[in-house]
């Protein structure tokens, strides 16, 4: 009787151990411009090995050359595809969201009002526009330089194209104002009679949390994966003297206000290996997906 007690207590010992060990929120990591699910192989292998058993989701879709659909049908097709994790997670989730796919998570963020989103990283991604001749661009318009491209971008076939969807020529405001179909939508810079409902969509978010760095090589200005910009003279407009933070138009001044933007420069990364680089991912990323 005695043994078949102390058998007894050591399990209940290890049942109460194993029900009472951290249970991590669920990850959603979504990939970026030309690149697929397994480029973030290894994102996915750091979270699994800091914190066991999380359930993570490199989502599979638009992969390499489809990467150039319009961003609002990648936002439905991704919409798709993350609405049933988020169901299925009622203590929420986290978004890890890569270069142009951290814009195609802002897009979800706004349009879902019951999404339960805990933390957003956006990891290298041009938040705020881009406007840069890089290997991207090269490879896809070669016949363009950058102080040209607005010619194509704000026509009704360049919107048709990802990397339209976010080309903001700062010598061309009022040509992007008018013809660009998603960023300057997504800022708010752009009316659509749905600001408001987006505005509260957004802010359900726990944290905002933004990586980029110096020596991206792609992301230009680099500043734009913390929201900050060129002015007409290309001279950076950090992001709390941008109008869309002095105005609020979509939360990002509240966001700061809550305490709840976190912002990461990381020196000495290239763009293509941010998300398998681990020392970036255990300082600017572990600590929000706990």
């Amino acid at each position: 009787m005695q043994a078949y007690t102390l058998s007894t207590a050591r399990y209940i010992f290890w049942v109460s151990l194993m029900t009472t060990t951290v249970s991590y929120k669920p990850v959603i990591i979504v990939h970026g411009l030309f690149d697929g699910s397994r480029a973030l192989s290894n994102l996915s292998r750091f979270i699994h090995e800091s914190h066991p058993g999380t359930d993570v989701t490199v989502i599979d879709l638009y992969d390499h050359i489809h990467s150039l659909a319009p961003l609002w049908k990648q936002v439905e097709g991704f919409k798709k595809i993350i609405y049933p994790i988020m169901e299925r997670a009622s203590n929420g989730v986290h978004l890890i969201c890569f270069s142009q796919g951290g814009l195609i998570c802002r897009g979800l963020l706004s349009v879902m009002p019951d999404h339960n989103v805990h933390t957003f990283v956006s990891l290298a991604s041009p938040q705020a526009g881009q406007y840069g001749e890089t290997v991207y661009f090269k490879h896809v318009f070669p016949k363009f330089v950058k102080s040209k491209f607005y010619i194509f971008c704000y026509s009704h076939a360049g919107q048709k194209f990802s990397i339209c969807n976010y080309w903001k020529d700062p010598h061309h405001m009022d040509k992007y104002l008018s013809a660009s179909d998603y960023l300057a939508v997504l800022n708010g810079e752009r009316t659509t009679g749905s600001e408001t409902d987006w505005k509260t969509n957004f802010l359900r978010i726990k944290k905002l949390v933004l990586i980029g760095g110096p020596d991206d090589g792609v992301i230009t200005p680099w500043q734009s994966s913390h929201f900050g910009f060129y002015d007409e003279n290309e001279a950076i407009v950090e992001m709390k003297e941008q109008e869309v933070f002095v105005k609020d138009t979509f939360g990002l001044k509240t966001l700061v206000s809550r305490e709840d933007l976190a912002v990461c420069t990381f020196p000495g990364v290239h763009h293509t290996v941010w998300h398998s680089n681990e020392s970036v991912y255990q300082d600017c990323i572990e600590q929000w997906i706990l």
